[in-house]
């Protein structure tokens, strides 16, 4: 398949609207991209034209993506390129849509502070694998922290920071459904 791949740089112009579907999440956001010129006999830098693309993103990126941006903030995107030509009360409309494969802070124009998502574990119900450190502990009769051996749902439920989706539960609001 020949894709057009592109990589923009702009700023959010929407807030996220995420959603679930049957395969998984999507999320919708708007984005304003302006090219900047110096103007030598201005001797200032002056702004172009705004082109508006509506960035999609699915799954895993979706919903960092939604817990992660807000309106305003500057972006890049890569993605595919998709522009639709349709034709709405007799008028030829135009849009372009990026399908985001990667999404990050612009950090030319601020800083960001990065969070692993820890994957979900698999059952959290299960014993957890025990240790060397615990058995050492277990045999000598010594304490590693509060418990010598704690299950899963345990180490979740106390330190929420820990939980597959606590950073993205506790730090941010949640997104904004789409009707």
């Amino acid at each position: 398949m020949n894709d057009t791949m592109v990589t923009v740089v702009g700023n959010v112009a929407t807030n996220v609207e995420y959603r679930e579907t049957a395969t998984g999440g999507v999320a919708r956001f708007r984005f304003a991209v302006t090219p900047r010129r110096f103007d030598r006999q201005s001797g200032s830098w002056t702004d172009g034209h705004t082109s508006f693309y509506t960035v999609f993103a699915w799954r895993s990126l979706a919903m960092n993506l939604a817990g992660s941006v807000s309106v305003g903030e500057p972006l890049l995107v890569h993605g595919r390129l998709k522009v639709r030509e349709e034709e709405r009360d007799g008028q030829r409309r135009t849009s372009a849509e990026i399908d985001a494969v990667a999404v990050g802070h612009d950090l030319t124009r601020g800083t960001a502070a990065f969070r692993r998502v820890v994957k979900a574990e698999p059952n959290l119900s299960a014993r957890p694998v025990e240790r060397p450190a615990e058995r050492t502990a277990e045999r000598t009769g010594e304490r590693c922290g509060e418990r010598t051996a704690e299950s899963a749902w345990d180490r979740h439920a106390e330190r929420p920071s820990e939980h597959p989706v606590g950073h993205f539960a506790e730090a941010h609001t949640a997104p904004t459904p789409v009707a």
